[in-house]
């Protein structure tokens, strides 16, 4: 097992669709201030590849992936959007806790990362569907 990343990696056009997101982070209070503070530090630690350089174990945004709670045991599907998508089943946004703490990181990573309730700890099990790794044009 993979411990956590000291980086991560996000793809060029991520990275510049989420960068306003976080510099207009200002609008935002309570805890989407926070979540935007902690997408900034996401963002500040990524390193930013072009997409055909994009390993394809890799979450990004609108990709799907499994993974397993380390404390529970449990398994859970996530999809990651952005805050402007329409949120269906099991997706995420990527300004929730999850959604922020998956991206970037890859099939075997654990994750540990804070939550209302205390600290998660998530492995990647499997990256089910990455947009980039299929020429999907980006949506959002």
């Amino acid at each position: 097992m993979k411990t956590v990343r000291d980086n991560i990696v996000i793809t060029k056009s991520d990275y510049e669709r989420l960068r306003p997101l976080v510099d207009g982070g200002r609008a935002f209070s309570g805890s989407d201030a926070q979540s935007v503070g902690r997408l900034a530090q996401e963002l500040d630690r990524a390193e930013i590849v072009e997409q055909d350089a994009l390993p394809g174990d890799v979450i990004t945004m609108n990709s799907r992936a499994r993974l397993k709670d380390l404390d529970s045991g449990e398994m859970k599907e996530y999809r990651l959007i952005f805050p402007t998508q329409e949120r269906k089943g099991n997706d995420v946004s990527i300004l929730a806790p999850i959604g922020t703490a998956i991206l970037g990181y890859r099939v075997g990573d654990v994750i540990e990362w804070p939550v209302p309730r205390g600290i998660r700890r998530l492995e990647v099990v499997e990256v089910l569907y990455q947009p980039e790794s299929q020429g999907v044009p980006i949506e959002g």
